[in-house]
């Protein structure tokens, strides 16, 4: 019984320690980040994985807005105690100054502009292994599973976040990223009753994380912050299936 317990607790404690190396959950007493907690629970630890890489993946131009305005938040979010953003993107689409609406203060943020996939992916995964970077966005359309392989291997020894956007792309195939999101837009929400354009409000899918629990949550950000007002929703293993190419 005594060695049964024994290998249960060395299991428990490898796990921890492969985790960590992936960037998923923290070591024990280290707080969570700020200001992300409608999303904790989904995942190791109930805290948001850093040092590791997250796919999001948007098919029409009004999703890879509200993809970008999320990817912001959560940036600003962890870049509030200090550190850089490297963003690589296609085009000049991404406004700085609207950049503090979402938390995140443009003076962090180094813009790099290519067209050419190969040398954005070799950007990107240099910029994941600088040490001085604490952030890399990555605007892609296709990501292999060798590619993304690199990728996580250099945010393990560098402990980088990566947020990789896929655009469009040919299909949703496996890749080795700690997480996979789909953000939508919905309707705004009036901010103090005045006309005009209100509060963001996403649907927040996380449709693949390791070791976690798959979800969805209708949230606002309103204060600069996340505000859940819908209900979340756990994901079922088939559903979970049908929608990561798993």
């Amino acid at each position: 019984m005594q060695a049964a317990t024994e290998k249960i607790a060395l299991a428990k404690e490898l796990q921890a320690k492969i985790n960590a190396m992936q960037g998923l959950g923290k070591p024990s007493g280290e707080p969570a980040i700020a200001g992300l907690a409608p999303f904790d629970n989904a995942f190791p630890g109930h805290v948001f994985p850093t040092g590791a890489i997250h796919e999001f993946v948007s098919y029409e131009p009004s999703h890879a807005a509200a993809t970008s305005g999320f990817i912001t938040a959560v940036a600003g979010k962890i870049l509030k105690e200090g550190g850089l953003c490297l963003w690589i993107g296609n085009e000049k689409k991404i406004f700085p100054p609207g950049l503090k609406h979402f938390g995140l203060e443009p003076d962090r943020v180094i813009f790099i502009q290519t067209l050419k996939q190969k040398e954005k992916l070799w950007i990107i995964e240099e910029a994941l292994k600088c040490e001085a970077l604490t952030i890399v966005v990555g605007e892609m359309k296709e990501l292999g599973f060798t590619e993304s392989r690199r990728l996580q291997l250099a945010v393990e020894h560098s402990g980088v976040t990566g947020f990789i956007h896929r655009f469009c792309p040919y299909s949703e195939n496996a890749v080795a990223c700690a997480t996979r999101w789909k953000i939508t837009p919905l309707a705004s929400i009036p901010n103090d009753d005045l006309p005009g354009v209100g509060n963001s409000c996403w649907d927040v899918q996380l449709l693949k994380v390791k070791n976690g629990r798959p979800a969805s949550w209708q949230i606002s950000w309103m204060d600069k912050q996340f505000v859940q007002s819908g209900q979340k929703n756990f994901f079922s293993p088939s559903f979970h299936e049908r929608h990561t190419g798993s």
